[in-house]
């Protein structure tokens, strides 16, 4: 096995382990991290995110498992959440299909930045 492949699958094991226990501590924040990860191990912004719905997606099933296992989840309160999130991950969707990838990191990155001011001041 030539190195740079053994340096890959490295990589991605270390990009599913961090990205894992980030979604199971915060609950779905490992999918930040699985879009840089697959960004770099990709190059294409926009299937970076498409594809990490699929890494989030398999982490938040485990994580939503164990949490209500441990009595965790607030059922009603967390269900009133799902026809809006329904309804914006359709149209964030369609947006992704037609969004210059350009956009589309200086969006995530606002995202990002805006969350952190907002965790961290309030």
């Amino acid at each position: 096995m030539q190195q740079k492949e053994k340096n890959r699958g490295w990589k991605i094991l270390l990009a599913g382990i961090t990205s894992g226990f980030l979604n199971g501590l915060f609950g779905s924040g490992g999918g930040v991290v699985a879009v840089m990860f697959l960004r770099s191990l990709i190059g294409d912004e926009k299937k970076a995110h498409a594809s990490a719905t699929l890494m989030i997606l398999a982490m938040s099933l485990i994580s939503f498992a164990l949490y209500a296992a441990y009595g965790e989840v607030l059922w009603k309160e967390g269900l009133m959440f799902v026809p809006g999130g329904v309804i914006g991950a359709i149209v964030g969707s369609a947006l992704l299909k037609n969004m210059g990838s350009q956009l589309l990191r200086r969006i995530f990155g606002g995202v990002l930045a805006v969350s952190g001011v907002v965790m961290l001041v309030l």
